[in-house]
Parts: structure tokens; C-alpha cells; sequence
């Protein structure tokens, strides 16, 4: 009996935590990775703008350490190339950054004549929740299909151990 009540603890758990499962990681420019962009200068623009982000997704820039670098800074600095206002600097590679807060973020790399050739990436950062007006059903997503199955599993044992 005290089995029984332990995996539909579990199972109820699982329900409850559904959605938390639903963050993305994301290459930046896939296999690409973190570079000077040599055929294409809106690479990364052309790269975000097919991708959907949100909070809690992760951020990986593919690049050797001592040739390229990762900062975050405001939107002057991204538009301007220059390193004023950096809100985080990463120096080693592969780079991987949470996307922590809605909006905008803006991302370059700082080595002499990178940004300017175009490795840089902005990304809008969405809260992540539905926008689906009330009323009208979204098809579930694989983790919460995947966490909807476990949990009617789980509870399936649960009967029959009860039984």
C-alpha cells in the first residue's frame, strides 16, 4: 500500500511539472557555429529569425578558444560594435548561455573586426506561456505528450499494486 501511494505521489508530481521540461537548446548557427560569417553577413539575423525563444532555453556558441569570444551587452553597443555596457563576457569555448529574461538580447564578438563583419546575434526572448486565446485547444509538445504518457503509467502501477 505504501508503494501504491508512493508512485501516485510521483505521478502527480509529473503532471504538475509538465511544462518545466519544455526548454530548447540552441547552436547558434547550427553547424556553422561561432564565426566570422564568410558568404552570408546577416548570417545569424537569417539564423534567429527561423527560431522561436524562450525563457530557459540555452544558447551554445560553437567557437575555438583565443579566436573568438561571446558578449552580451545592450542594444547601443550591439548596434555600435563596441564593447561599452557588456553585460556578460564569455572567453572560453563552446559558450553556453541561458536566456534568463524576456526582450531583447544582444550578443557579439569582440575581437577586432568581428562584430563589424558581421558575428553578431540578436535574439526576442519570449515568457514561454501559450498565447493561445482561452477557449482554443494547442497541440501538446513531445515533452508534455512524453510526461502525459508517464504519468497515466504511473498510475496504471499504482491500481495495480492497490488491487
Amino acid at each position: 500500500m505504501a508503494t501504491a501511494t508512493v508512485i501516485l505521489v510521483l505521478a502527480s508530481t509529473l503532471i504538475l511539472l509538465q511544462n518545466t521540461y519544455a526548454t530548447t537548446t540552441y547552436t547558434v548557427g547550427d553547424l556553422f557555429g561561432w564565426q566570422i560569417p564568410t558568404i552570408n553577413p546577416n548570417l545569424y539575423g537569417d539564423w534567429a529569425d527561423n527560431e522561436t525563444f524562450v525563457v530557459g532555453d540555452v544558447l551554445v556558441f560553437n567557437f575555438t578558444t583565443g579566436q573568438h569570444d561571446v558578449l552580451e551587452l545592450t542594444e547601443p553597443g550591439y548596434d555600435a560594435c563596441t564593447t561599452s555596457d557588456t553585460i556578460l563576457t564569455v572567453n572560453k569555448g563552446p559558450a553556453r548561455v541561458t536566456l534568463a529574461s524576456t526582450g531583447e538580447h544582444y550578443f557579439i564578438c569582440a575581437y577586432l573586426g568581428h562584430c563589424s563583419a558581421g558575428q553578431k546575434l540578436k535574439v526576442d526572448v519570449r515568457d514561454g506561456r501559450s498565447n493561445t486565446p482561452a477557449g482554443v485547444l494547442s497541440p501538446p509538445g513531445a515533452a508534455s505528450s512524453l510526461v502525459a504518457t508517464m504519468s497515466l503509467v504511473f498510475m496504471i502501477m499504482a491500481f495495480a499494486l492497490m488491487s
